[in-house]
């Protein structure tokens, strides 16, 4: 088979009887199929499919599940295993926005949320946004940088993606408008190769409420999946990259395999695949690896 259909759900979440009635909406369609295969039993398998684009498997199968909380992805079966990574850091590889724990310790919380959701959602530009957050914490203590990553919380399969693509010979890189202070952490935690990230200016151990130029947005994300897939001579076709935001569309609409990641629905509709449910080793079942090759 050419194409193949994958299935996540939460462990006890997919049921012989949901393969069963996708597989029956694949083939009304006028696709052929073969038998599922588990990558973990009651939450991942694998559909392999032909004669049907991925947009028609795509939308038949959430037809036939009704909403049920099941990502998909359909994809070709072939190169599926990625040998480069490029995720975002802020609600991707941690559950938040760095810069929004970081306005706590400023009392400005609220504010800085409100401007970052707006960002997030493709309102405002990213460097616009970015500036105006980063002024606001004028005159902060710059002890604030580590009791802010003390509060965040890496996101459920962080370290084993990370971790599992590494073994079978991918390069991993976090890229993030956010800040080194916090990229240079998730990398050594997480065992990514490299971060890239903004740099904060810092004076007499205080924020001066600038960023130091030039700025990573939207379009430097897309420059560092381009410029590290040729330093390392691989294919785009072979590069996964993730994200949750506006500023992470480029770089997900370039990628072999892109991913919007728990993304709002206005980011999420733009991107070719998408994880609404489940967590980040859905990029693993979505590669083709089942549960027993995961790297802890």
């Amino acid at each position: 088979m050419e194409q193949v259909l994958t299935l996540v759900a939460a462990p006890g979440g997919l049921e012989e009887r949901a393969l069963t009635q996708v597989r029956a909406a694949l083939e009304e369609l006028g696709g052929d199929t073969l038998s599922p295969r588990w990558l973990a039993k009651g939450r991942a398998a694998d559909l392999p499919y032909a004669l049907l684009s991925s947009c028609q498997a795509d939308s038949a199968a959430r037809q036939a599940l009704a909403g049920r909380p099941i990502d998909l992805f359909a994809q070709d079966a072939a190169q599926r295993r990625k040998m480069l990574l490029i995720a975002d850091m802020d609600s991707t590889m941690l559950t938040g926005e760095t810069l929004d724990e970081l306005a706590e310790f400023a009392g400005l919380r609220p504010e800085i949320a409100a401007i970052t959701q707006r960002s997030v959602n493709g309102e405002l530009d990213f460097e616009t946004a970015l500036r105006q957050r980063v002024a606001l914490l004028q005159g902060l203590d710059a002890a604030a940088l580590e009791h802010s990553y003390g509060r965040m919380r890496y996101t459920a399969g962080a370290r084993t993606l990370v971790a599992t693509m590494k073994a079978h010979g991918a390069f991993a890189v976090v890229v993030s408008g956010g800040f080194r202070f916090f990229t240079g952490r998730v990398r050594a935690h997480c065992g990514f190769d490299r971060d890239l990230a903004n740099e904060l200016e810092i004076r007499d151990g205080r924020l001066t409420g600038q960023v130091v130029p030039p700025v990573l947005d939207r379009a430097r994300k897309l420059q560092a999946l381009l410029g590290v897939a040729a330093e390392r001579q691989v294919p785009l076709s072979l590069c996964l990259a993730v994200g949750d935001g506006a500023n992470d569309l480029d770089m997900i609409g370039a990628a072999g395999l892109g991913v919007a990641f728990h993304a709002g629905p206005a980011i999420a509709g733009q991107a070719r695949a998408r994880i609404d449910h489940g967590d980040l080793t859905t990029l693993l079942f979505a590669q083709g690896y089942a549960e027993d090759e995961f790297v802890a």
